[in-house]
């Protein structure tokens, strides 16, 4: 089986949002296996695909299932991201029948949504496909959900930008209006990081060539972002920069102008309908 890896996908990451998705769920009891099915009940099920796309979420089910019980026993048949059809069998689980029931709900919930997000990911892909760019995803992710979500867009074949606030500066159009302009939030971050002993990469947003101009003027950073620029104006920035520093296009890109915009020869694409805007792949567990 294909597996997917990235620095969030620890042990401890996924023990504590399996562990606290359950609390949610399950309270203190799925009361309505522990009232109608027998406690030394076992039974089996499948994973039914009911659409087309990409199938994500197939190394999570397995420590969900063994989550809620250990002795529930997991057949794989599909991987993450293959291609399915309505009709397909990604998984088939057998064990105490209860146990089943209760993890039914947490494992498609992730399942359905990390597959949405990772087909509407591919799909934007094909879209940029033959060109340098590649497709980011963004902080715009639900709550207490971003592990599953930012592990979907890999799954799908784009690449993570920062995980959150801690591990990569982005210095926004507010951060830059408050701190005075470009090179003065440059030079606060550099000295930030100075005192605090911190590494981290500095991306800055720009508006305009002017400010694309200032960026490169002030130095000492890793990214420029080109913020709501119009494909002519991102051609001029592009070469503006020649290569200097990667070069990220951002803002309001959807799937009728991606392909426009990763001609102009963006390094970078980034996208928060990844993850904000998709539809959940129908999936179901059934009884067979």
């Amino acid at each position: 089986m294909q597996t997917f890896s990235a620095p969030y996908l620890t042990p401890e990451a996924l023990s504590t949002f399996i562990r606290t998705a359950l609390a949610e769920d399950v309270g203190d009891g799925d009361h309505s296996a522990l009232a109608s099915i027998p406690a030394e009940a076992r039974n089996r099920a499948h994973l039914l695909v009911k659409g087309e796309g990409l199938l994500a979420g197939m190394q999570l089910a397995p420590m969900i299932f063994a989550a809620v019980d250990p002795a529930l026993a997991i057949t794989p048949l599909l991987a993450d991201g293959a291609r399915v059809k309505h009709g397909d069998i990604a998984f088939r689980v057998e064990g105490p029948a209860r146990s089943i029931l209760t993890a039914e709900r947490l494992v498609l919930n992730c399942m359905q949504r990390m597959s949405g997000i990772a087909t509407y990911t591919a799909h934007l892909n094909n879209l940029i496909a033959g060109t340098r760019a590649k497709l980011l995803d963004t902080r715009k992710t639900t709550p207490n959900f971003r592990l599953c979500e930012k592990w979907a867009v890999l799954i799908g074949g784009g690449v993570n930008h920062r995980y959150g606030l801690f591990d990569m500066i982005i210095l926004k159009d507010n951060h830059v209006d408050y701190a005075g302009g470009i090179a003065q939030a440059i030079a606060a971050t550099h000295a930030y990081l100075a005192t605090t002993g911190r590494q981290l990469p500095i991306e800055i947003e720009t508006r305009s060539l002017d400010e694309v101009q200032q960026a490169l003027d002030a130095g000492g950073i890793t990214r420029i972002m080109l913020d709501n620029m119009r494909p002519e104006l991102l051609r001029e920035a592009v070469a503006l920069v020649a290569g200097r520093y990667p070069t990220e296009a951002s803002g309001g890109i959807t799937e009728q102008t991606i392909a426009e915009v990763a001609q102009t020869g963006v390094d970078y694409i980034s996208v928060g309908a990844l993850t904000h805007s998709v539809k959940s792949l129908d999936l179901s567990l059934k009884a067979y």
